[in-house]
C-alpha cells in the first residue's frame, strides 16, 4: 500500500461494532478505551496468563472489554463478529511489534478479506490509521500525520484546540437542534449537503420568491459560514427559540427575516476571577492579572496587595478591602465572599485581588470550593501570581537551590489553622526552608526548630536544626521599602526585636543563605534597606508607559 498521497479522513459510525485487539500492552488498552469511547465492543485476543496492563484488567473484570484467552488464530476474524455481518469482526488492533511475523500475517489475511486493520507504526501493514482527536460533544477535530509522527500530531491538535472558543461544542448541539427544526419544518431535503464540502459558488446569491422556504436554511449557513466563533459559541437556546419565531414557516412575511440575534438577552452572566499579584512590585504582575486589573467590573483585595499594585485598578472600578484582622480573618473572609457571591450573580466580573500567588497560602482553594458548592465552578477563573516564597529569597540575593548547597526546597507556614503551631519541618543539612506568615511569632518558630518539644515520639525522632543555621528575614520584597536581615537561628529572634517588624515579610532557613553572601565575623546581623528596582527609570515612569499600553485610566 503506497502512504505517498494523503489519505481520506472519514468519521466511522461504530456502534456496537466488534473491535479486536491484538495485545496486552499500554496501547492495547487505549485501543480498547478509543473503541469503548466511539460505542464499540472491543474483544481482547491473548494467550491466558498474559500480563495484562492495568487498565485493560479493570475493563475486562467491569465486563466492558470481552477476553478470549488464546494465542490469535486466523478463524478468530470470521468468528468474533456480529451475527448480522456473518461474524466477521468490523476493524482489527495489532498492538504487538510490527517487525513480528504474527503482525504481517494479520494484515495480509486482513486485506484479503477488506477487514480493516490497524498495525502500530506500521502504515505499510495498515488500511487506516487513527486520528489525535480533540474533542468537545458532538464537535471533533482528527489530524493525522499519515504516519510521519502521532506526537507531532498530537501537538499540532493541541495547538488547533487551544484556539477554538469554550462551549464551540455545546453550540454545534444548538445549531445542530436549529437545522434539524428549520429542516423538518421546511420540509426541505438536504441530502445534497456534506460537511466535507466547502460553499458553492451560489452561496451568496440572491433568494427569489419561489425558494423563500429555503431562507431560513440559507440565512443559517450564511451565519456558520461568516460569524467569528466565539459569537458562535455564545448562541444560547434563547437566541434559537427567538429566530425560530421571528420566522416560524415558509409562508411568512420575510420582512421580519433575517433576524438579528442577541447573544445578550440571556440574564448576563458574572464570573469571578482569582489573580495573585505578585510579591509587590507592579512589574511582577502577570499580564493576565493585569489585563483582570483593567477589565474587573468589581475588585475585592486583600489588605496586603501593595499600593503600587492598586494603583493600577481604573479610577471608575470600584474597590473593597478586605477588613482582616488578628481574630477576624474568617469573618472578613466571609464578608468578602458574599460580597462576590452578590456580585457574580447581578453579572458582574469580580476580581479577587490576592497577594503572592492564590493557591499558595492565599486560600485560593477554599473559595474555589465556596463557588463550586453554590453551582459557580465553571464561572471561575484562576489566575497565577510570583509568590514570595519564591520571589523574595531572589529579591535577597539568596538561590534556594544551588549546587554542592542546596538540592531541596521546602516551604511552609508559620502559623497552623486558628492560630495552632504547625509541626516543625526536621533539619536536613541541603534543605532550604521558606517560612510563610511566621514574624509574627518567630521566637516560637526558632524553639520548635532548635528543641524538642516533648511527648511525642515523632519528634523525639526528628533531626533539630543546629543554632548557627544560616537565615534571613526578608520584607516588602520588591517594594521601595524592602529590607533583608542577615543572620542566624540563634539571633534572628533578637534581630526582628532589635529592628522592628515591616510585614508582609518571611523567614529563609538553610545554608543557602550564604551562597552569595560572606558573613562578616563578629556581627550578629546584618540589615539591608531599599530595592532598586528592575531598570534604570523611575517607577512612576514605568507605571505610566504600563497604563499606556493597556489603554488604562488607573
Amino acid at each position: 500500500m503506497a502512504h505517498d498521497t494523503n489519505t481520506m479522513l472519514a468519521g466511522v459510525y461504530c456502534t456496537d461494532n466488534i473491535h479486536l485487539v491484538v495485545g496486552t500492552n499500554p496501547l492495547a488498552a487505549a485501543r480498547c478505551t478509543a473503541s469503548l469511547a466511539a460505542g464499540a465492543c472491543p474483544v481482547l485476543v491473548a494467550p491466558a496468563g498474559a500480563d495484562l496492563h492495568y487498565n485493560l484488567q479493570t475493563k475486562i473484570e467491569q465486563g466492558l472489554v470481552r477476553w478470549h484467552q488464546k494465542a490469535f488464530e486466523d478463524e478468530d476474524l470470521f468468528t468474533l463478529g456480529r451475527d448480522e455481518v456473518g461474524r466477521t469482526v468490523d476493524a482489527v488492533f495489532v498492538t504487538s511489534a510490527p517487525r513480528e511475523a504474527l503482525a504481517a500475517r494479520i494484515s495480509s489475511v486482513c486485506r484479503r478479506n477488506r477487514i480493516p486493520v490497524n498495525v502500530v507504526d506500521a502504515p505499510l501493514l495498515s488500511t487506516f490509521s487513527l486520528l489525535s482527536t480533540h474533542t468537545d460533544g458532538p464537535l471533533q477535530i482528527g489530524v493525522t500525520t499519515n504516519g510521519r509522527g502521532c506526537k507531532l500530531a498530537s501537538r499540532v491538535r493541541r495547538e488547533i484546540a487551544s484556539c477554538l472558543p469554550p462551549g464551540l461544542g455545546a453550540a454545534c448541539n444548538r445549531l445542530g437542534e436549529l437545522r434539524r427544526r428549520i429542516q423538518h419544518d421546511d420540509a426541505l431535503a438536504l441530502g445534497d449537503l456534506d460537511d466535507a464540502l466547502d460553499q458553492s459558488s451560489q452561496f451568496n446569491r440572491l433568494v427569489g420568491d419561489d425558494e423563500a422556504r429555503t431562507r431560513r436554511m440559507r440565512w443559517l449557513g450564511q451565519m456558520c459560514e461568516y460569524w467569528p466563533l466565539k459569537r458562535l459559541a455564545a448562541v444560547t437556546d434563547h437566541d434559537v427559540e427567538k429566530l425560530l419565531l421571528a420566522y416560524p414557516g415558509h409562508n411568512s412575511s420575510s420582512s421580519s427575516w433575517p433576524v438579528q440575534l442577541d447573544t445578550a438577552a440571556a440574564s448576563p452572566r458574572g464570573r469571578i476571577v482569582l489573580a495573585g499579584s505578585g510579591p509587590g512590585h507592579p512589574s511582577l504582575l502577570t499580564t493576565a492579572t493585569l489585563r483582570a486589573i483593567q477589565t474587573a467590573d468589581v475588585v475585592l483585595a486583600d489588605k496586603l496587595v501593595p499600593s503600587g499594585v492598586l494603583d493600577l485598578i481604573p479610577r471608575r472600578t470600584p474597590v473593597q478591602i478586605a477588613r482582616k484582622f488578628p481574630g477576624n480573618a474568617d469573618q472578613a473572609q466571609a464578608e468578602l465572599l458574599e460580597t462576590a457571591l452578590a456580585a457574580v450573580r447581578s453579572g458582574k466580573t469580580v476580581l479577587r485581588l490576592k497577594q503572592g500567588d492564590p493557591f499558595v497560602y492565599g486560600r485560593g482553594g477554599e473559595e474555589v470550593a465556596f463557588f463550586r458548592a453554590r453551582g459557580l465552578g465553571d464561572r471561575v477563573t484562576v489566575l497565577p501570581g510570583v509568590t514570595s516564597a519564591l520571589s523574595a529569597p531572589l529579591l535577597a540575593g539568596i538561590p534556594p537551590t544551588q549546587r554542592g548547597v542546596a538540592d531541596q526546597l521546602l516551604v511552609c507556614t508559620g502559623t497552623g489553622s486558628k492560630g495552632a503551631p504547625p509541626a516543625p519541618p526536621e533539619y536536613v543539612a541541603s534543605r532550604t526552608v521558606v517560612f510563610l506568615m511566621a514574624l509574627h511569632r518567630v521566637a516560637g518558630l526558632v524553639a520548635e526548630l532548635t528543641a524538642r518539644l516533648g511527648g511525642d515520639d515523632n519528634d523525639a525522632r526528628r533531626a533539630l536544626w543546629p543554632p548557627d543555621t544560616p537565615c534571613a528575614v526578608v520584607e516588602r520584597a520588591s517594594c521601595p521599602d524592602q529590607r533583608v536581615i542577615r543572620t542566624t537561628l540563634r539571633h534572628v529572634v533578637e534581630a526582628v526585636e532589635a529592628e522592628g517588624s515591616r510585614p508582609p515579610g518571611l523567614l529563609v532557613v538553610g545554608a543557602a543563605c550564604e551562597a552569595l553572601f560572606e558573613r562578616e565575623k563578629g556581627r550578629a546581623w546584618v540589615v539591608e534597606e531599599g530595592f532598586g528596582g528592575f531598570d534604570s527609570g523611575p517607577d512612576d515612569n514605568w507605571m505610566a508607559a504600563l497604563q499606556g499600553a493597556m489603554g488604562g485610566d488607573a
